[in-house]
């Protein structure tokens, strides 16, 4: 059983350790993943999560530690005995083979019966929208509708496991936007165990059932999408996910208070910190009130504002804070910024609500 679920875990690893000569990419990764459950592993380039995907594939030997599938220890078996789909950033296509032969491929490979190929072609061309386009070749095609391909042929074998390793890195802004809900409606419909790689935070708060956040070969945190944005465990996850802004500060002399320069702030952090130790406060870019609308609410600041961005659906404010301390990001709906009739240069005023303010003890 999975201990973060409760589900019987589909995939377990303990300890998993991997080196490249002196470098560690993988250090003592220890995850499970529920059966049915979307699992993204997210994270800059080099912490680790392809070489972790590849380990689970089989396709890479793990140095230490140990790889479960469905309850059986498969650390030692080759990719073909491990039961799994499969799909790349390039899609894999054979350049010579038609639609329809490319996603039999891996059925024929087992010599499952003919008749059962062609049905369960037919089912998947049908699923991923492309049974018009079963005679034409990978050239034919669009990158959105190579990559659906790609799924498919993962798919058809009916795998315990669905591999995702970058999917959708490939493609433009707005196909990648209309792929993640297909490939998310499609898993939830099949129910299939999938474990996705990628750097793009968007997509996996879009996409994940829980999102496993890495940096230099570990695990930073583990959650929901709503946990790893709202809850950061680390500065680390508080910066790569999302945006966040930073402000060092000291313990108050009172719990559950900040003193930033000559001001106090509350926060709602629940363990008490020595006065004067020094920490950082934590808040989104989206958190900060500004306004008419920071009446009655504490921690409030005039700021100045260094420079304006608009940004489509809102606008983004550079606000100088008092002390020189460093300034602050702040988003505001484009209309309601309209409304504040404030510009460059002008004074501003915010309220940082003690909820919003996360706290970390340490200097970021």
């Amino acid at each position: 059983m999975s201990a973060d679920t409760g589900r019987p875990a589909a995939v377990a690893l303990e300890g998993i350790a991997k080196r490249f000569g002196h470098f560690v990419a993988l250090s003592g990764v220890s995850l499970s993943v529920s059966a049915g459950e979307f699992v993204c592993f997210l994270g800059p380039s080099g912490c680790g999560k392809t070489t972790l995907l590849r380990i689970i594939a089989g396709l890479e030997r793990q140095n230490a530690g140990s790889v479960r599938m469905g309850g059986r220890d498969v650390s030692s078996l080759p990719p073909s005995r491990r039961n799994y789909g499969i799909v790349f950033q390039s899609y894999a296509l054979f350049p010579n083979l038609t639609v329809a032969r490319n996603v039999a491929y891996g059925l024929e490979t087992r010599k499952v019966a003919r008749a059962e190929i062609e049905r369960r072609v037919d089912e998947l061309l049908a699923l991923v929208g492309l049974a018009a386009h079963r005679h034409k070749y990978p050239a034919q095609l669009s990158g959105g509708e190579q990559q659906r391909i790609a799924l498919a042929r993962a798919l058809a074998p009916s795998p315990a496991l669905l591999l995702l390793d970058e999917p959708l890195s490939a493609l433009d802004a707005r196909v990648r936007q209309s792929l993640r809900h297909e490939m998310r409606a499609l898993q939830r419909r099949l129910g299939v165990t999938t474990i996705m790689v990628t750097h793009d935070q968007e997509e996996a708060l879009a996409m994940a059932d829980r999102i496993v956040v890495m940096n230099h070969g570990a695990v930073e945190q583990v959650g929901t999408p709503v946990e790893v944005y709202m809850r950061p465990r680390s500065p680390f996850v508080a910066r790569f996910v999302g945006q966040m802004n930073f402000i060092e500060a000291t313990a108050g002399e009172r719990p559950g208070w900040a003193q930033l320069g000559a001001v106090q702030m509350r926060h709602g952090a629940a363990e008490p910190l020595a006065a004067g130790t020094p920490l950082v406060l934590a808040i989104r870019p989206e958190e900060i009130v500004v306004g008419t609308a920071t009446a009655g609410v504490e921690n409030r600041l005039v700021t100045r504002i260094r420079a304006v961005q608009f940004l489509g659906p809102f606008t983004r404010l550079s606000l100088a804070l008092p002390d020189g301390a460093p300034p602050l990001e702040c988003d505001v709906a484009a209309s309601a910024f309209a409304a504040l009739g404030v510009a460059e240069g002008g004074e501003l005023t915010l309220a940082l609500t003690p909820e919003a303010l996360r706290v970390f003890p340490t200097r970021v």
